[in-house]
């Protein structure tokens, strides 16, 4: 019987795929796992570097760009396993990092969904592997830079908890998408991703969705993955990419927010994205 799914999307990312697909078997010790892989239409010769691994891989092969969000769905619905990981294909995994990360699902029924700590190449804390609700203020906060100058003060800190220490296990709202552990029942229970986001958000967004329907997310420490970002996938469509992520806050706060405000503040913190997705667009164009 197959435990562990492994279910990665990818697209242009092959050299940082290699990498994360050799970490994979030190990162379990006896369980039976499969790997499956969305692929986004690469161009760089992704699927033949696949076909050379002596595990077999599944691949489901895109015939155009559908996202992130569509591709994670295909590579979770031919899933089988009890523990779904979702991993991003520009990580690489310690030594036993997914059998520690599953124990923690093992040791608590009520945990749905755990993450561990992402580390940049640098070995620094990558700050969006835990985090809180994504109301306006924490948004705010964060764009701002509040939550980062006042690191200390949880009036700025709500989006990434800045003010908790990083080596210390909590109960969050919401872990990294690059590298996550989800309960097979989580997806019985709410089902798939929201396709509405083509990519960004849509993580922050199942973890809440598993909330509200009584489910906690943990943040363990205790397990470090290697996230190099920024290699393959959304880099390869930067235009593409700003505009994905900018939409994604706002889909994200109209699904779970807006109807907590006003009619005017939703006005205004539309207007705040759209400027916002402006502004890094021009700057993009302009550094380019």
């Amino acid at each position: 019987m197959i435990k562990i799914s492994f279910c990665i999307v990818n697209l242009n990312a092959k050299k940082v795929l290699k990498e994360c697909l050799n970490s994979i078997k030190n990162s379990i010790k006896d369980e039976e796992y499969e790997i499956i892989i969305t692929d986004n239409n690469s161009t760089d010769g992704s699927q033949k570097m696949i076909n050379t691994f002596k595990k077999k891989i599944c691949i489901i092969q895109n015939n155009r760009n559908e996202g992130y969000t569509s591709a994670l769905n295909k590579g979770i619905i031919k899933s089988t396993g009890k523990y779904i990981i979702v991993l991003n294909p520009d990580t690489i995994l310690e030594n036993m990092s997914i059998t520690n990360l599953i124990s923690s699902l093992k040791k608590n029924s009520a945990i749905g969904i755990v993450g561990p700590k992402v580390i940049n190449e640098d070995g620094t804390f990558q700050k969006s592997c835990r985090r809180g609700l994504a109301k306006p203020k924490a948004v705010f906060s964060y764009f701002l830079g509040l939550s980062s100058k006042f690191s200390n003060n949880e009036n700025f800190t709500g989006y990434h908890l800045n003010h908790l220490d990083e080596n210390k296990t909590n109960e969050v709202f919401g872990v990294s998408g690059s590298c996550m552990a989800i309960r097979r029942e989580v997806v019985n229970d709410i089902g798939y991703f929201d396709e509405r986001y083509f990519a960004y958000q849509e993580d922050s967004d199942y973890c809440l969705m598993a909330i509200n329907k009584g489910w906690k997310v943990l943040y363990n420490p205790n397990v470090k993955v290697l996230h190099k970002g920024g290699r393959g996938g959304s880099n390869t469509v930067p235009m593409k990419a700003i505009f994905e992520w900018h939409r994604s806050y706002y889909k994200y706060y109209f699904k779970h927010f807006s109807k907590d405000y006003s009619f005017v503040f939703n006005i205004f913190y539309s207007l705040v994205m759209l400027l916002k997705l402006l502004f890094s667009q021009i700057f993009f164009i302009i550094k380019s």
